[in-house]
C-alpha cells in the first residue's frame, strides 16, 4: 500500500478486517440462496464506503483514487457484489461533483456521501449495447419538465437506488449524435418502472433490471449541469473512475482465487509430497501472481493519474482491460488447482469463476476498450508521448 496516507492505510486495513470477519463467514450463504446482503450493506455505510469519492464539504471520508481502489479490492476479495453494489454510486457522484450545479451538489452529495441516498446510472439499452450515441430514451421538452420515454437495461442496484443518471437524448436530431444527448437526475416518480430483475450467472445478491420509462415527467432542473447535450463527454468523464472501479474488482476476484490456490496447493498432497512441488501447479502459481501484481501496478497507475487531473482514459482502459482478463484467467487456473473441489459449490472458487466474466464485459466491454487505447495511442502519438 506504498503512497498511501496513513489515514488511508487504516482504512483499507479497516475494510480488510471486515471482509475477514463479517464478509467471509456468509458469503456462500448469501451468494448461494442470492439473497441481498442487507446486514453488509448498512455495516458499509456506517463504515463511509459510499463517501470515499466525496471529499469535504460534502463528504467527511473522502479518500485518494488510489485508496478507494485498494478498498475496492479488498470488498472484491471478499465478494463482488458488495464492491458492486457501490460502484455507480461512485459514478454518479463524481459525475455531480464535476458537472453538477452547485444547488445540485448541496442537494445530492452529503446524503450520498452517506448512503442515505443510494444513486446509479442507466446508459445500456435493450438494443444498444455498447453504441451509446444509438441510444432511443428521449427525453422531450414540455414547459417546465421533460418528458421521458423508452427504456434501459443491466441497471445494477436499479430498485433500491432512489436516484438514477439517466442517459438520454434531448435533441434526436443533433448532427453529430452525441451532442444532443444529456443525463437527467431523477428520482422513483410516476412513469419510472423497475420492470424485471435479470438473472445471472454470478454477481449474486445485488439486483440488475430493466427500467422503463413512459411519459416519465423530470423537471428541467434535473438536468446535470447548466446546458443540453454534454451528457456524452461527461458520462465517458465519469467512466474513467468507473473503470478504475472495475478493474480493482477484477483484482479482488483475481487475488481471492490466487490466495485459495496457494493455500490448496500447500495443503494438497500428491504423489508423497505438496502439488505446488509438481512443476504444472507451480508454474500456474507463478503464472498468477504475475498477472495479479501487474494488474495491481496497472490500477494504481491509472487511480495516480485521474487524481493529478490528467487524461485516463487509456490508463483505465488499460487497467480495465487487462486486470479483468487476468482474473478470468486466475480463476480459471485456481479451478484447476483445486480439482475436482474446484466445481463444488462448498469452495469459494467456483464462484470466483462465475464472477470474473462480468468484469470483461462491464463499464465498457474489453472490446471497446482496445478501441479506446488505440484512438488515445495515435492521437497522443505514442504511449509515453
Amino acid at each position: 500500500m506504498s503512497g498511501l496516507q496513513e489515514e488511508e492505510q487504516a482504512i483499507v486495513e479497516l475494510v480488510a478486517k471486515f471482509v475477514e470477519e463479517e464478509v467471509r463467514p456468509v458469503v456462500q450463504e448469501l451468494e448461494h440462496t442470492d439473497t441481498y446482503p442487507e446486514a453488509l450493506i448498512e455495516q458499509m455505510k456506517a463504515m463511509g464506503i459510499f463517501g470515499l469519492a466525496i471529499p469535504r464539504p460534502y463528504g467527511e471520508v473522502g479518500v485518494s483514487t488510489a485508496c478507494y481502489a485498494k478498498v475496492t479490492e479488498e470488498l472484491a476479495r471478499g465478494w463482488m457484489s458488495l464492491a458492486g453494489a457501490f460502484g455507480g454510486h461512485t459514478v454518479v457522484s463524481k459525475l455531480i461533483l464535476q458537472h453538477g450545479r452547485q444547488e445540485q451538489r448541496e442537494r445530492y452529495l452529503p446524503r450520498m456521501a452517506t448512503g442515505e441516498l443510494r444513486a446509479t446510472m442507466a446508459l445500456t439499452e435493450p438494443g444498444g449495447g455498447s453504441d451509446l450515441q444509438a441510444m432511443r430514451t428521449v427525453a422531450r421538452r414540455d414547459g417546465d419538465d421533460y418528458v421521458v420515454n423508452g427504456s434501459k437495461m443491466w441497471i445494477t442496484n436499479a430498485e433500491r437506488s432512489q436516484l438514477t443518471a439517466l442517459l438520454c437524448r434531448t435533441d434526436p436530431h443533433a448532427d453529430p449524435p452525441h451532442k444532443g444527448i444529456s443525463i437527467l437526475l431523477v428520482g422513483k416518480d410516476p412513469g419510472f418502472t423497475v420492470s424485471r430483475r435479470l438473472p445471472k450467472l454470478g454477481f449474486k445478491g445485488v439486483e440488475t433490471c430493466e427500467l422503463v420509462f413512459e411519459d416519465f415527467r423530470a423537471p428541467a432542473d434535473a438536468l446535470l449541469g447548466a446546458v443540453e447535450g454534454k451528457g456524452f463527454a461527461q458520462m465517458m468523464q465519469g467512466l474513467e473512475i468507473g473503470r478504475v472501479q472495475v478493474a480493482s474488482r477484477a483484482v479482488g476476484v483475481a487475488r481471492a482465487a490466487l490466495d485459495d490456490a496457494l493455500r490448496y496447493a500447500q495443503e494438497r498432497e500428491a504423489f508423497g509430497k505438496p502439488i505446488w512441488k509438481h512443476q504444472s501447479i507451480g508454474n500456474y502459481l507463478a503464472d498468477m501472481a504475475t498477472k495479479l501484481k501487474a494488474s495491481q501496478l496497472l490500477v494504481r497507475h491509472a487511480a495516480e493519474r485521474y487524481d493529478a487531473g490528467e487524461r485516463s482514459d487509456m490508463e483505465a482502459g488499460m487497467a480495465k482491460l487487462f486486470a479483468s482478463e487476468a482474473a478470468m484467467e486466475i480463476a480459471l487456473d485456481a479451478m484447476r488447482i483445486h480439482g475436482g473441489y474446484g466445481y463444488s459449490t462448498e469452495f469459494d472458487v467456483e464462484r470466483y469463476f462465475r464472477d470474473a466474466p462480468l468484469m470483461i464485459i462491464g463499464e465498457g466491454t474489453n472490446e471497446i476498450q482496445r478501441n479506446v487505447i488505440a484512438r488515445q495511442l495515435v492521437s497522443r502519438g505514442g504511449l509515453d508521448a
